[in-house]
């Protein structure tokens, strides 16, 4: 697969052609009705057990703390037996033709295993290359970010039982790069919306919302002042809910969800929450600073051909090697990885062992209020999967 970093010229060329073919839904979705059939689903998950009855998933340990938050990972999956085997490949990006881009051997993989899990990433300063999580997701076209925010027990902030989930489209909208000096002192920067790419991250959201249980798919929009853009997406997600008898649809104004959000979320936890980019980028980091920060956030970025899960918090340089990493928010991703590669029990058994662990409080890492070093927070999750 090749990155997608293209020029503002080509891209809206690209894009023109995009419209005047066939829709995505047209042709990938002719199956309608109350349920999405397993064969019609969005981004369903293509890997296979090899010979030795595992799956091999993709590891891209990150920068600064990633090494050592991935082997807790490693480290409670090999005592949880989950069948998996890890590659760990270096995404350390390379400049080509002026564009960043992603090691072959990397590319080949994901491509081939269709999964990975990433640590956090940083982008060199200075050196001419954009955000790796952006090229990441150029590269392998992972449409929809997934965002799942719900309270931990054993970890107090001022909102309780927040449990709401936000998808993002993860392709267009205001960071298409498509954007040009009109005349000294002037940049016009172009906000791409798709039909394609709106259908795709929409009828995926109301797809995840049945897989989960969440009764409500709600829109959250701009349509009000961009009228097109945001009314475009507005408008298809309406027509798609009518193919979705089985799960309400609304919509709300985007300053209105904010505000709303940090009154009371409770209102929120049976919706599944779905916008285009930009709102999806504030919305995520709103909700996960109701439920203690990005420590304790997973995330997902799916795609139709392979899907990444994340931790989105930094690289954090400054306490790299000192054992005082926290690798629940890399673990609550590996989690939503097992979960769409169907490993279900195994997810179950992390999750609890997880949740009991941040709980009890007796071995948390600093961020977290405890002393723990990061290898004894994993020790204590381990003892948990056995008790």
């Amino acid at each position: 697969m090749l990155a997608r970093n293209l020029r503002a010229a080509p891209a809206a060329r690209q894009c023109l052609r995009q419209l005047s073919r066939p829709t995505f839904a047209q042709q990938q979705f002719q199956c309608k009705g109350y349920a999405t059939a397993e064969g019609d689903k969005v981004a369903k998950f293509k890997g296979q057990k090899g010979s030795d009855g595992k799956y091999t998933v993709t590891l891209i340990e990150g920068d600064g703390i990633g090494p050592e938050i991935a082997q807790s990972v490693k480290d409670i999956y090999s005592a949880a037996n989950v069948p998996i085997k890890w590659e760990p490949v270096d995404v350390t990006p390379t400049l080509k033709d002026g564009k960043t881009v992603i090691p072959d051997e990397a590319i080949d993989s994901v491509t081939r295993n269709y999964v990975a899990l990433k640590g956090p990433l940083a982008t060199p300063v200075g050196k001419g290359h954009v955000s790796l999580n952006l090229t990441l997701r150029r590269t392998f076209n992972l449409f929809a970010n997934v965002r799942p925010c719900k309270s931990i027990a054993g970890y107090k902030t001022p909102y309780d039982n927040v449990n709401t989930v936000l998808i993002r489209e993860n392709t267009e909208g205001e960071y298409s790069g498509i954007e040009h000096v009109v005349v000294d002192g002037v940049v016009q920067s172009i906000k791409l919306i798709t039909r394609e790419a709106s259908e795709r991250v929409l009828r995926f959201a109301f797809q995840y919302a049945q897989d989960v249980g969440k009764p409500k798919v709600r829109v959250v929009h701009k349509a009000t002042i961009m009228k097109m853009s945001d009314g475009l997406f507005l408008n298809l997600a309406r027509d798609i809910a009518k193919e979705y008898p089985n799960v309400e649809f609304d919509a709300e104004m985007l300053d209105n969800t904010c505000l709303k959000m940090v009154t009371d979320p409770i209102p929120y936890n049976d919706k599944v929450l779905v916008m285009p980019n930009l709102y999806g980028d504030i919305l995520s980091d709103l909700c996960a600073g109701l439920i203690g920060g990005l420590g304790l956030t997973p995330s997902g970025n799916i795609g139709d051909e392979c899907s990444i899960f994340e931790a989105v918090h930094g690289s954090a340089p400054d306490i790299a090697g000192k054992g005082l990493a926290n690798p629940t928010a890399l673990l609550l991703s590996s989690i939503m990885m097992l979960q769409h590669m169907g490993l279900t029990q195994n997810a179950s058994s992390i999750e609890q062992a997880i949740f009991k662990t941040l709980a009890e409080g007796k071995a948390l890492t600093g961020d977290l209020g405890g002393k723990a070093k990061t290898h004894e927070y994993a020790d204590a999750i381990i003892s948990n999967l056995k008790a």
